[in-house]
C-alpha cells in the first residue's frame, strides 16, 4: 500500500457515506455503502438532467440522516466526457467527487460474486469498494481563467486536426489535377501560390491565363520574391502536367471548396490564439515561462491548460506523474525488467512536452547540452528518445519553478553545479 493510498484510506470514517455511481449518457446508476462495505439503503436510478441530479442529492441527503452520516464522498468512473456535468453539479453542492481507473474496475468486477458479468447496477457496486479501499484518484477539474485556457486549447486541438484535414484533401487534389504544382511552389501555403489557386488552379488555366497576366496578379498583392522566373517555371510545367482532364468542372469546384474551408479554419485558429494569448496575461508567471528558449505561446497555454493553478501543487514531480512521465518498473525474481514511463497520466500534457523538447534539444543551448551528454555517457547512456523523456520531467520542473516563483530564464540554474562538471568531464 502506498502512502497516498493510506491517506485515502484514513479519511473515510465511520460518518463517511460513500457513493458509487456508473456513468452513461442519460441514466446513471448509483449505489451507497459505510466505510466497511456494508451496503446502505436501495440504489438509485436517475436521469443525467437536473431534476436527475437533484434526486440523487436528496437521495444522498437521506441516506445521511438515516444512518447518522456526516458527509458523503462520490466516486465515478470516468466514462467519456458524460461525467463532468455531473462533477461540476455536486461540486456546487458541496460534495466531493473522485474518480476511478476503469481498468480497475475491470479486474476487480469479479472479486464479490466470481462472475465476469457486468452492467450498471454491478459496476456502481465495484465503484464504491474501489473508494472504500483507497483506490482513487482527485479529478483535475479547473476553475477560472484555467477552464477558459483549457476547453480554448481543446478547440485549439480540434481546429489544427480539421486543418490538417483539409491540406491533406488539397495535396491529394493537387497529386491528382497538377501534380507538378509543387515542384514550383514547394510550400502551397505561401502568397503567391494561394493566389494562383485562387484564380487559375488548373493547368489549362495556368496556360490560358499566360505569364505576364500572372505577373500582374502577383504584384498587386507581393512586391517582392516572385516574378517573371516562377511564373515561366510555372507556364513550362502546366504545358508539361500529366494531370486529369476529366471531371475539370466539378475538379474546380472541389479545389475552390477546399480553399474556402483553409481560409475559414485559419481565421478560426489566428481568432482562438488571440484570445488564448489574452487569457494567458491574467496568469502569473506565464510571461516569465515565454523567456524559456524554444518555449512560446502553445507550449506555455498548453501546459497551464493541463495543470491547471500551479498553486495546487508542491512540487513538480507531481506534475510528472500527472503526466504520466513517471517510471515503472517490471521485475520478478531475478528477472531484472526494464524501467518505462507509466503513461497514466494526461496523454494530451504527454505530447505537449514530448513535442517541445524535441525543438529544444536543436534551440535551447542547454538542453541540447544536457540531451548530448545523457546519450553519449559512458556510464548508462540512453537512447536518443529516453533522453527526450527525461528532459520532459526537466521542462516541467523547470516550468513549475518559473511559474511560481515568476522569475526569468536563467540558463546557469537550468544545468546547475552538477550537471556543468558533468559536461565539464565529458567535453
Amino acid at each position: 500500500m502506498n502512502y497516498k493510498q493510506k491517506q485515502r484510506i484514513e479519511q473515510l470514517t465511520e460518518s463517511t457515506l460513500i457513493i458509487g455511481a456508473d456513468i452513461a449518457k442519460s441514466k446513471h446508476v448509483a449505489r451507497a455503502q459505510d466505510f466497511r462495505g456494508i451496503e446502505l439503503g436501495k440504489r438509485l436510478v436517475f436521469d443525467n438532467t437536473r431534476a436527475g441530479l437533484t434526486k440523487l442529492m436528496h437521495w444522498i441527503r437521506t441516506l445521511m440522516v438515516e444512518h447518522g452520516k456526516d458527509h458523503a464522498l462520490v466516486g465515478i468512473e470516468p466514462t467519456g466526457h458524460y461525467w463532468l456535468p455531473m462533477a461540476e453539479f455536486l461540486r456546487k453542492e458541496g460534495v466531493p467527487v473522485v474518480v476511478v481507473n476503469p481498468l480497475h474496475v475491470k479486474r476487480s468486477k469479479e472479486l464479490d460474486d466470481n462472475s465476469p458479468t457486468k452492467n450498471d447496477i454491478k459496476d456502481a457496486r465495484v465503484i464504491a469498494q474501489l473508494v472504500k479501499d483507497g483506490r482513487y484518484s482527485e479529478p483535475n477539474l479547473p476553475t477560472g481563467v484555467y477552464a477558459e485556457l483549457r476547453v480554448g486549447m481543446v478547440q485549439r486541438d480540434r481546429l489544427n486536426q480539421d486543418l490538417n484535414r483539409v491540406k491533406g484533401r488539397i495535396h491529394n487534389w493537387l497529386d491528382r489535377y497538377f501534380p507538378e504544382y509543387t515542384s514550383v511552389f514547394k510550400d502551397w501555403e505561401g502568397k503567391a501560390s494561394l493566389m494562383i489557386l485562387n484564380t487559375c488552379p488548373l493547368p489549362r488555366e495556368v496556360i490560358k491565363t499566360g505569364t505576364e497576366a500572372i505577373v500582374t496578379l502577383w504584384k498587386t498583392e507581393i512586391k517582392r520574391a516572385v516574378g517573371i522566373k516562377r511564373a515561366n517555371k510555372l507556364m513550362q510545367v502546366a504545358r508539361e502536367s500529366i494531370g486529369l482532364s476529366t471531371g475539370i468542372e466539378f475538379a474546380r469546384h472541389e479545389i475552390r471548396m477546399l480553399l474556402e474551408q483553409y481560409d475559414i479554419l485559419c481565421k478560426q485558429m489566428e481568432i482562438l490564439m488571440e484570445a488564448v494569448q489574452e487569457l494567458l496575461q491574467q496568469i502569473p508567471g506565464s510571461t516569465e515561462m515565454m523567456t524559456i528558449p524554444g518555449v512560446g505561446l502553445v507550449t506555455v497555454a498548453g501546459f497551464l491548460a493541463e495543470v491547471g493553478d500551479l498553486k495546487g501543487y508542491e512540487h513538480g514531480q507531481q506534475i510528472i506523474k500527472l503526466a504520466g512521465l513517471n517510471l515503472k518498473e517490471n521485475s520478478s525474481g531475478k528477472h531484472k525488467g526494464q524501467s518505462r514511463i507509466s503513461k497514466r497520466g494526461r496523454p494530451r500534457l504527454r505530447a505537449l512536452l514530448f513535442k517541445t523538447v524535441l525543438v529544444m534539444v536543436a534551440k535551447n543551448r542547454e538542453f541540447k547540452a544536457i540531451h548530448q551528454y545523457l546519450i553519449t555517457r559512458h556510464g548508462n547512456p540512453l537512447k536518443k528518445k529516453q533522453s527526450i523523456v527525461a528532459l520532459c520531467g526537466k521542462l516541467i520542473r523547470i516550468l513549475f519553478t518559473i511559474g511560481s516563483k515568476q522569475t526569468p530564464y536563467d540558463a546557469e540554474q537550468v544545468l546547475g553545479v552538477v550537471r556543468q562538471e558533468q559536461l565539464q568531464e565529458a567535453a
